[in-house]
């Protein structure tokens, strides 16, 4: 079949749109997703749910509690072994090793947390053909994604951080933003929000006035300023993203000073919550003598220790941390508990929204798909993925699950 030059155009056009859709669909570049919210592409397993999910490789990586991120058939990930930390690639047809780089990364665990491990507990961010890694102990390195070579390095300590003062290690997941990669690094007692220029290290831009929490950054656009939103160790922050300045902070000291859940924005809200400080959403509004913070509502029915929420349309998902784990839903704009689920879910659990659907799974390793709405939690179906525990997120796609467990790498796909 000859194409006339118009319908050729208008053919080449469309093949485009699907080939970008189908690797959209196919990208999981950084935590939480394409766009840090928990929310997937692909509908995964939409419809006909499998009695079970078949292994199509695992692998074995070495400790850490980071999320894999994929792309283009391959998958990268932060991990641990002794007192060296690793950065594989791996092929996703098979778990094969493209490529794997390691650096001294010492790490004396604070007595109280020795049951957490040493991590690392950060999350990678793949971004134009880079991949940007937080270490447990402040490591920052930029790696050309393709073949591994170090592009360059950051490193907030010469030696081992001190235990004292290093509760847990760095957690949160390196942001990328136009050319900067931001990070909060520091410990207890000294940190700064840092802005480096993507492709050299250089730093941009500092901001000093907290330490950092355990929580993700997110970027929103508030009161038409482009800004950054956090949970750092004893405040909730919104600091421009150009130039680092501070636009305004909420105190905020939750139990243990464990900041960790990752805010959501909702129609001008921030939504955050803390172990022990139950729910809150307020709204930052710009004046002419700067920024002022009005809370829209609080609730103690629920709270989030180690989870973030999802946000669907209206409705707040997530895992409260009361009766040992309690999956719940809230009508986003009243703070309004619609449902509860019963306790004992788990520790901890990544939410991923997927079409009408909630892939739940908990540190206990079990995936609960249940509908997204707001009348009651009802999975439908509920498989039990892995022997160890089941920290990081899995990426969702093409039926399929890459999933870390504790100490290995494995794909799972669903069963007809």
């Amino acid at each position: 079949m000859t194409l006339s030059p118009k319908r050729f155009v208008v053919f080449m056009a469309f093949s485009c749109c699907v080939f970008s859709l189908i690797a959209f669909a196919q990208s999981w570049p950084q935590w939480r997703g394409p766009n840090r919210d928990g929310f997937t592409a692909d509908e995964w397993m939409a419809s006909n749910w499998p009695d079970s999910l078949t292994t199509l490789w695992r692998v074995q990586v070495g400790a850490g509690y980071g999320s894999p991120v994929a792309q283009d058939g391959k998958a990268w990930l932060l991990t641990r072994r002794d007192e060296l930390e690793y950065v594989s690639c791996f092929d996703l047809k098979n778990g094969n090793v493209l490529w794997q780089q390691s650096y001294p990364a010492p790490f004396n665990t604070n007595q109280y947390a020795t049951r957490f491990g040493k991590g690392p507990f950060s999350t990678p961010t793949l971004a134009d053909g880079r991949l940007y890694t937080l270490g447990v102990g402040g490591i920052v390195t930029c790696f050309d994604a393709e073949t591994g070579e170090v592009l360059w390095r950051k490193s907030f300590t010469d030696g081992p951080p001190d235990s004292k003062t290093f509760f847990s290690g760095s957690s949160m997941a390196p942001l990328i933003d136009g050319e900067r990669c931001i990070v909060h690094i520091g410990d207890d007692s000294y940190g700064a929000l840092t802005a480096y220029h993507k492709e050299t290290g250089a730093e941009i831009w500092k901001w000093q006035g907290d330490n950092p929490g355990y929580a993700s950054p997110i970027v929103v656009e508030i009161d038409g300023v482009r800004q950054i939103v956090t949970l750092a160790q004893s405040h909730v922050i919104g600091v421009a993203v150009q130039t680092g300045e501070l636009l305004w902070k909420i105190p905020f000291t939750s139990e243990w000073r464990e900041n960790m859940p990752t805010p959501v924005l909702y129609n001008g809200m921030v939504i955050y919550s803390g172990v022990g400080r139950g729910v809150t959403a307020v709204t930052p509004k710009r004046g002419a003598s700067g920024w002022t913070i009005e809370q829209q509502w609080h609730t103690d029915e629920v709270g989030m220790y180690m989870s973030s929420p999802v946000l669907v349309g209206d409705l707040l998902f997530g895992l409260s941390h009361f009766n040992k784990g309690q999956f719940f839903c809230l009508d986003a704009g009243s703070g309004k508990v619609l449902w509860l689920s019963e306790g004992r879910q788990g520790q901890n659990a990544s939410i991923v929204k997927s079409g009408d659907f909630l892939l739940c799974l908990t540190t206990e390793a079990v995936l609960s798909v249940a509908k997204a709405d707001s009348a009651a939690f009802q999975p439908v179906k509920s498989y039990r993925v892995a022997g160890s525990p089941t920290w990081a997120t899995p990426v969702y796609f093409e039926n399929k699950i890459l999933l870390k467990d504790r100490d290995s790498l494995m794909l799972l796909q669903k069963t007809n």
